[in-house]
């Protein structure tokens, strides 16, 4: 079994989190999901080091992320926001080496070189590099952000949903991309339908508490989550035999 990569340890925020424990595993992919203001964002940001816990502590590796530089931590981990303010008037291929920042000093122009081109190919933006951050519609400046992401290399991904404001098509194509990835990721969704698809297993925030962490469709099917999100979930089966969820108002 794979070993654990992330662990979090009675981790709190004054205000936002309560204690909550979990531990990740090398490749894992995991959703995070909860009402607003469950404290979702707070969890990711826990975790990814960019804000320092009042209570309990994150491990990286078996190291506390408190001892990581903001270098070494984005060596590690890659974060994606819900907005991500970019310049309209970045190149698509400036934008994307960004992501090599971390590693300046310590790579050869040749590996910066290889993992944007390997950044640029997993997330089919090939065709965008001399375009302008500005001119892209929501799902391309979706995956190029997803390739900045990838040409750090980063054994963890953290996506704070990554999915906002794109169309149902933009929706299921980044969707299918992070289901090829190989590395460890943790997004927080706001689309419940999407959870089945690009997890296997869930974590359900409510109210600052981590309530319940398990297998997607135990989750999702539980009691714990009706009383969270006041939702009743129906599984349907279509023509083709691809099973859909449909998320109806419990009734009392």
């Amino acid at each position: 079994m794979p070993d654990v990569i992330l662990r979090a340890e009675e981790l709190g925020y004054d205000g936002a989190l309560a204690l909550a424990d979990l531990s990740v595993r090398a490749g894992e992919h995991i959703a995070v999901i909860g009402p607003n203001g469950a404290g979702k964002s707070t969890f990711l940001k826990l975790l990814a080091g960019l804000l320092t816990p009042s209570h309990g502590q994150v491990t990286l590796a078996g190291k506390p992320v408190k001892s990581f530089s903001r270098r070494e931590m984005a060596r590690q981990v890659a974060w994606l926001s819900q907005s991500d303010d970019v310049a309209c008037e970045f190149l698509v291929s400036d934008y994307i080496a960004l992501g090599r920042l971390p590693f300046q000093g310590r790579a050869t122009p040749a590996e910066d070189k290889a993992a944007i081109r390997s950044a640029v190919e997993h997330c089919g933006v090939g065709s965008l590099i001399t375009r302008v951050m500005g001119s892209l519609s929501g799902g391309e400046r979706q995956r190029v952000m997803l390739a900045r992401c990838l040409a750090q290399t980063p054994r963890i991904l953290l996506l704070d949903e990554p999915t906002n404001h794109l169309d149902l098509a933009a929706r299921s194509e980044l969707l299918a991309l992070l289901r090829t990835l190989p590395i460890t990721i943790l997004a927080v969704l706001h689309d419940l339908s999407l959870v089945p698809d690009f997890a296997a297993r869930t974590v359900l925030l409510s109210d600052g508490h981590l309530t319940m962490d398990g297998l997607s469709q135990q989750v999702l099917f539980s009691t714990m989550f009706e009383e969270t999100f006041r939702l009743k979930v129906h599984q349907i089966t279509l023509d083709d035999g691809h099973a859909s969820l449909l998320f109806r108002p419990a009734t009392s």
